[in-house]
């Protein structure tokens, strides 16, 4: 150390020992942007000299910060700017990432390099979701990392772990967030495209998915795993306790609904009180009337994996919206869809019109009628 540089520290001690707060602060901010300015050339003994005097002055500055809006500011701009730095004390990066407040511990948690795969785990047992989904940002993490997040069990950070390609995540941990996504949609359809969740996992979500998970899930499949997410649907949809799977007579549905035309009783409110009792052959009867099509055509839109094709004849038949989720959910023997599937078919509902719906049906009907036999 040279004789001025040694005179700079014993002024920066000085400083620490015996200044008012408001010079700290000041210096604390000095000596950053000394550091800033020369980062990449510095050695490894300057580097941690410089991390001595700022963990000592931050030190100083953290007790202030309590009660002190100007003094987190500081500790917080401090961050921000040693964050992106790869040659930052990594002392000094650590005791920000430790501080309770996530503006001062935030932008180091999501970026700085600096911070080891300890770090990083001790943070993640002991802080708050706020931090842990700071971590979860980061650009790669280690499954030692996403396990001790994961175990917190705060869906908003299994969610952003999952839809972070950097983020790998063990066998465990993927068990965590297979149990969370039965009550959370999105967070099952981020999971299910996961490349890495062991197809043990993929099953069992499927198996507890809704229809119109599965549904998304096919749609955003990576080509690489789309055919194991189609035949693994396939496969729990064979054995799923659907309405929709099992054999069906509609013989007494017909008739029914044709003694309600007769008698000027189909209508819509027949239509909801069939969907609303779950009582499959009469829906399917009642909307295919209604709709002005047939079962031939209703059926399959009602059996398949997708929401959108029962949208038309039920914009077809020019039906409210509660009557149309009630039809949608009259397609499981029990639950129902999810809010926000729910929402997204409203939203696509409500941009149907009924004059393509009704063509787009009688397109169905003339290619599902078989051709006219011809005559000798």
């Amino acid at each position: 150390m040279t004789d001025a540089e040694r005179s700079i520290v014993d002024e920066i001690k000085t400083i620490i020992h015996i200044g008012s707060a408001e010079k700290r602060l000041a210096t604390a901010k000095h000596v950053t942007d000394l550091f800033l300015s020369s980062a990449g050339g510095f050695n490894h003994e300057q580097i941690e000299l410089f991390g001595d005097l700022l963990e000592r002055l931050i030190k100083t500055i953290e007790i202030r910060a309590i009660a002190d809006v100007s003094a987190r500011i500081a500790l917080a701009e401090m961050s921000v700017q040693l964050a992106p730095i790869t040659q930052a004390p990594p002392s000094v990066v650590r005791r920000l990432a430790m501080n309770d407040e996530i503006a001062v511990a935030g932008p180091v948690l999501t970026e700085s390099a600096r911070l080891s795969t300890e770090d990083l785990v001790e943070i993640a047992e002991t802080k708050s979701e706020q931090h842990l989904l700071a971590i979860s940002g980061r650009w790669w993490l280690k499954e030692v990392i996403t396990d001790a997040l994961l175990a917190r069990r705060y869906p908003t950070v299994s969610r952003r772990i999952v839809s972070n390609p950097g983020a790998r995540a063990s066998a465990a941990g993927f068990v965590i967030v297979v149990a969370q996504a039965e009550s959370d949609p999105e967070l099952a359809v981020e999971t299910g495209i996961r490349v890495d969740l062991p197809s043990t996992l993929r099953r069992q979500l499927l198996r507890n998915a809704t229809e119109a998970v599965r549904s998304r899930l096919l749609s955003r499949a990576p080509p690489h795993i789309f055919e194991e997410i189609r035949s693994a649907i396939a496969t729990v949809a064979a054995g799923a306790d659907r309405e929709m799977s099992n054999v069906r007579d509609f013989t007494a549905a017909r008739r029914l609904v044709a003694r309600l035309k007769t008698s000027g009783e189909l209508n819509e409110a027949a239509l909801f009180g069939f969907a609303k009792q779950r009582k499959y052959e009469e829906t399917v009867a009642a909307l295919a009337e209604l709709s002005r099509s047939s079962i031939e055509i209703i059926r399959p839109l009602m059996q398949s994996l997708r929401d959108d094709g029962v949208l038309f004849p039920c914009k077809a038949a020019e039906l409210s919206w509660e009557t149309v989720s009630a039809v949608l959910d009259s397609r499981f023997a029990t639950g129902c869809m999810a809010p926000l599937e729910l929402a997204k078919a409203k939203a696509q509902f409500a941009k149907i019109t009924p004059e393509n719906a009704r063509r787009l049906l009688r397109f169905w009907q003339v290619r599902s009628s078989p051709p006219p036999s011809s005559v000798n």
